[in-house]
C-alpha cells in the first residue's frame, strides 16, 4: 500500500459518524497510517478500531505538521476553531485540507488558504446513521458536492470523491447556503412529514401506520424524482373541494397538531401546481387552507 497509495498520510480531525465514515473509505489511500483526532481520546480510540489502518493523534499539531491530506469533519460549531488552530502550525508545504459541512464552502478555510494550502469544500449527499461499513458502501455513486477555492483545489476535491466511490457536483460557494437548505428540506423535513402522517394514522386507530403508508410514500417519492410536479396525484390536484374540507375537519378535531403543517404542505403543493401549468387552482381551496386552526393534540 506504500508504494501505490496517493497520499503520504491522512489526517482525520473528528471522530463522529461522517468522519468514522470517511476515515474507514480514505484510510487504504494513506500509505502511512492515518491520524485521527478528537476532543475526547476515548471516542478517538473508538474512531482507530473501526478505521483500522490509523492512529490517534495526540493533538491537532499531529495533524497539521504530518499530513498531505486532511479531512476537518467537526460540527459547525466547532469548525472556526479547528480552521484557526490548524492555521497557526507549519506543516507540508501544500498540504490539501476539506471541510464535510453542507452549507459552508471553501470561504471558511480562507485561513488555511492565505498559509498556501489547498482547500475545498467536500459534502456528501446522504445521511450518517453511524454505521461506518454500511455508510462506506453507500457512498457508492453518491452525489458529493465540491467547491473549491481554486481550479486546483476543486481538481483534488474530485479526486478525493472518486477515491471515495462518489460522483462530484460542482456547487459555487454561493449557493451552497441554498444547495444545503434544499437537502434539508427535501430529506429532514421527509422525515417530519412522514412522522406526521404515521401519528395521524395511529390516532385514525391504524395499527402499524408505517407499514400502511410505506409503499405509498416510496412510489410518491420515485414518481416526484422520475416527474415531479407531474408525478402528483390525490385531490389537491383534481380540486376536490369537499375533500380536502373533510380533511380540514378531521385534523381540527382528532389531530390539531397536524393541521398546521398539512395546511402549509397544501397551500405550497397550490403554488407548485400554478407555477408547472400556468393554471390559478380554486380561490375556495385557498380558503379552506387559510381557516385558523385549534389547538389541542392528537
Amino acid at each position: 500500500m506504500a508504494d501505490s497509495a496517493p497520499y503520504r498520510q491522512i489526517g482525520i480531525v473528528g471522530t463522529g459518524r461522517v468522519a468514522r465514515a470517511i476515515g474507514l473509505a480514505l484510510a487504504p489511500h494513506s500509505a502511512a497510517p492515518a491520524r485521527i483526532w478528537g476532543r475526547n481520546p476515548d471516542h478517538a480510540a473508538d474512531a482507530v478500531a473501526i478505521i483500522g489502518h490509523g492512529c490517534a493523534a495526540r493533538n491537532l499539531a499531529d495533524i497539521g505538521r504530518t499530513c498531505d491530506l486532511i479531512v476537518i469533519a467537526v460540527s459547525d460549531d466547532a469548525m472556526g476553531r479547528v480552521i484557526g488552530d490548524l492555521a497557526t502550525l507549519d506543516g507540508p508545504a501544500s498540504p490539501f485540507a476539506f471541510h464535510v459541512s453542507g452549507g459552508s464552502g471553501a470561504a471558511l478555510l480562507a485561513p488555511l488558504q492565505d498559509r498556501g494550502w489547498l482547500t475545498a469544500a467536500i459534502h456528501p449527499a446522504m445521511t450518517f446513521t453511524g454505521d461506518p461499513q454500511a455508510e462506506v458502501a453507500r457512498m457508492t455513486g453518491a452525489r458529493f458536492a465540491v467547491t473549491g477555492s481554486t481550479q486546483q483545489a476543486s481538481v483534488a476535491a474530485r479526486a478525493v470523491v472518486t477515491r471515495l466511490g462518489g460522483v462530484a457536483v460542482d456547487v459555487a460557494e454561493a449557493h451552497r447556503p441554498l444547495y444545503h437548505a434544499a437537502l434539508c428540506h427535501g430529506s429532514n423535513h421527509l422525515v417530519t412529514l412522514i412522522a406526521d402522517a404515521c401519528e395521524a394514522l395511529a390516532a385514525a386507530g391504524v395499527d402499524d401506520p408505517a407499514a400502511l403508508i410505506a409503499p405509498l410514500a416510496r412510489a410518491a417519492l420515485d414518481n416526484s424524482l422520475a416527474s415531479g410536479m407531474a408525478g402528483l396525484s390525490g385531490p389537491l390536484l383534481r380540486g376536490d373541494e369537499g375533500t380536502i374540507a373533510g380533511h380540514v375537519a378531521a385534523m381540527r378535531q382528532d389531530c390539531p397538531p397536524l393541521l398546521a403543517p398539512y395546511r402549509a404542505m397544501a397551500r405550497a403543493t397550490l403554488d407548485a401546481l400554478e407555477r408547472a401549468d400556468g393554471t390559478a387552482r380554486p380561490d375556495c381551496l385557498r380558503a379552506m387552507l387559510d381557516q385558523t386552526p385549534s389547538s389541542g393534540i392528537c
